[in-house]
């Protein structure tokens, strides 16, 4: 296992969180803080992998995600 990826996210013992702005339709990313940073996992797939980030490359994300830099993504 790398240590940047947890192979079954629903092991993880956490709360998960998504957006406020997320449909009903459960197509939704969602985060869960852990010790060292923050684990990402895709709604539909809880017990699928979830991606681990440090706090540094979480706010860097968000940086740019407040910044417009990933609006282009989310046309299509």
């Amino acid at each position: 296992m790398s240590e940047h990826m947890i192979p079954d996210a629903s092991k993880i013992s956490t709360t998960w969180q998504k957006s406020s702005a997320s449909g009903g339709d459960g197509n939704c990313v969602e985060f869960a803080a852990q010790e060292n940073g923050v684990a990402i996992r895709h709604s539909k797939a809880p017990n699928g992998p979830a991606l681990l980030f440090t706090h540094s490359e979480i706010a860097a994300m968000l940086a740019g995600a407040k910044a417009g830099e990933f609006d282009h993504l989310t046309q299509g």
